[in-house]
């Protein structure tokens, strides 16, 4: 048993000794046994967890899901202390500085008095910093590890930066209705290398009209998916109530179902 004083209130440098402990000689097993790729899902897991929390504004399940993304930077953090490259201390060291750097208006004597001028100042230093010389750099530094339309929408905002962008959204729209046009063309030719491509441009192109009215397209799949979901329970729910088997039941009568179905969701809404 190792010694470690438990309290009712734990701080910082509470947690960074129980990694240490679970990480050292005597610790836990598979805590041992990680490294940064293995548990590198588990980031990611755990920062989808804190937006769940958010956009379902429970406080209370918010404190607790970022305690788990801090657990996960002290995790990474104390395996490169353990090789001598960089600890905790580095990590905060290195964005209070970054902080410090990126609003020159609060910590120095440059002028910012819009949201607008500090974003500008703040791009143009880190452009500085990660010593990008061109604006196709910054594209490539959107990380392609992010969800795709996250990093189209990305890309595309720096590309606006750099002046290439439609002067409006009708010009965005009309590229859309193009790129569904080429989709057309591609699945009539039955060339799957094709449609593919041409379906990716379609979706870049929806993320396109959707930054034009500042719209999270992210989130307004996600919204879609949860509006298919509800009314497909109303579906199956109704083909249950009139004994109809919806796997062997013919197109019509599913889309006769999906209507009644859309069309008890939006009473319900309307309800309440």
């Amino acid at each position: 048993m190792v010694e470690f004083e438990q309290k009712e209130r734990y701080q910082i440098n509470d947690l960074l000794e129980i990694m240490k402990i679970l990480r050292g000689e005597n610790g836990c097993p598979w805590d041992r046994e990680q490294d940064h790729h293995s548990i590198r899902k588990n980031f990611l897991e755990e920062t989808y967890e804190v937006l769940e929390a958010i956009d379902k504004e429970d406080s209370s399940l918010l404190q607790e899901e970022l305690g788990d993304v801090l657990l996960q930077v002290v995790f990474h953090a104390r395996m490169e202390e353990e090789k001598d490259v960089f600890n905790f201390d580095d990590v905060v060291t290195g964005i209070c500085k970054k902080l410090i750097h990126r609003h020159p208006h609060i910590f120095s004597d440059i002028e910012a008095s819009t949201s607008d001028q500090v974003l500008k100042n703040w791009d143009a230093i880190k452009k500085e910093e990660k010593h990008q010389n061109s604006y196709t750099e910054t594209l490539e530094q959107v990380p392609a590890v992010l969800p795709a339309l996250m990093r189209s929408e990305k890309v595309q905002h720096r590309a606006k930066r750099a002046g290439f962008d439609y002067p409006n959204s009708e010009g965005a729209l009309d590229d859309l209705l193009s790129e569904v046009e080429e989709l057309k063309q591609a699945i009539s030719n039955k060339d799957s290398a094709n449609i593919d491509e041409e379906i990716g441009d379609l979706l870049f192109s929806c993320v396109n009209i959707s930054r034009f009215f500042e719209i999270d397209s992210e989130k307004s799949l996600t919204n879609s998916t949860e509006k298919f979901i509800n009314r497909f329970r109303e579906v199956e729910r109704m083909a249950v109530a009139k004994g109809i088997d919806m796997k062997s039941a013919d197109l019509e009568t599913l889309n006769k179902l999906w209507r009644s179905a859309k069309q008890e969701v939006i009473d319900k809404q309307t309800l309440y």
